[in-house]
């Protein structure tokens, strides 16, 4: 079994590098009349397309058999056998404007549950990487989540739902009560980056809520090679399986920011006006 991890950990690896060599080639390339919204503020580009066809074309050289899920050129919600999910920019919006926090997240997944995983920092040419009971790395160093466990030193990561505007009242909700609780919100734009920095312990906790399959199967094992915990807001831990919310943090900031989010789903009642005095007494 080590041996099989070992091969696609070496396939996933070879994959994003190769993605992220392009990336580098292309950035600054494209004018913005060549952007195009999937969703709001969701922009897709003929580069990243290209890129998941580099990484798709590795892949399936590499392990035959094997299928690829990715986010641009095979978004379909089929897991059969071994398959792989692909996000080949996490952080366009990022890219396009020069910004430096954007990655290649790829990961291995068997039955829901991811077996390797690797995620490049493209700008940086930092590769993370783990496989399943192998621990998890920076390169060549091993990450550990941090051992802050006191809410108001811990500094918290996020997302904002801006291409799901519905959502936007409840985000304001818990992100103000993460703001009065912890030490610090820091949102850089790339949740798998923001995942990696979790499992190396320069985030306490992260959490958002609309992210896809490709944008947490990698950061999600990385985290918990790095000995914390990866669930969605309801509790669950299968987060490479569908579309939906995302917490994640050494165990004990995960437990204090899974709590204090769950509060926040009920809506606070608003205060209705006492018309007693205006309602007209017997004649």
């Amino acid at each position: 079994m080590k041996s099989d991890l070992a091969q696609l950990l070496a396939a996933a690896r070879l994959a994003a590098d190769r993605a992220a060599a392009y990336l580098r080639d292309q950035e600054g390339t494209l004018p913005p009349e060549a952007w195009s919204e999937k969703r709001p503020s969701d922009f897709v580009t003929a580069i990243d397309r290209e890129a998941e066809r580099i990484v798709a074309e590795v892949l399936l050289r590499e392990v035959p058999g094997s299928r690829v899920v990715g986010e641009e050129l095979t978004p379909d919600d089929r897991r059969d056998g071994l398959t792989w999910i692909v996000d080949p920019l996490d952080g366009t919006t990022n890219y396009l404007h020069r910004f430096p926090m954007y990655a290649v997240s790829i990961a291995a997944v068997a039955e829901g549950e991811p077996l390797a995983g690797v995620v490049v920092h493209v700008s940086q040419g930092i590769c993370y990487h783990a496989v399943r009971g192998g621990g998890a790395w920076q390169d060549e160093r091993p990450l550990r989540v941090s051992a802050v466990t006191t809410p108001r030193l811990a500094l918290i990561g996020t997302g904002f739902p801006y291409s799901e505007m519905a959502q936007l009242p409840l985000y304001q909700r818990q992100f103000a009560a993460v703001v009065r609780g912890s030490g610090g919100v820091r949102r850089p734009g790339s949740a798998a980056l923001d995942l990696c920095d979790v499992a190396a312990g320069r985030f306490d906790g992260f959490w958002e809520l609309a992210l896809s399959p490709w944008d947490v199967s990698a950061g999600a094992l990385l985290v918990r090679e790095a000995g914390g915990v990866v669930t969605d807001h309801s509790g669950g831990t299968d987060v490479t399986s569908r579309r939906g919310s995302i917490v994640a943090g050494n165990p004990a900031i995960h437990a204090w920011l899974f709590d204090l989010l769950r509060g926040c789903r009920e809506v606070p009642r608003q205060p209705t006006a006492d018309t007693r005095h205006l309602t007209p007494g017997p004649r």
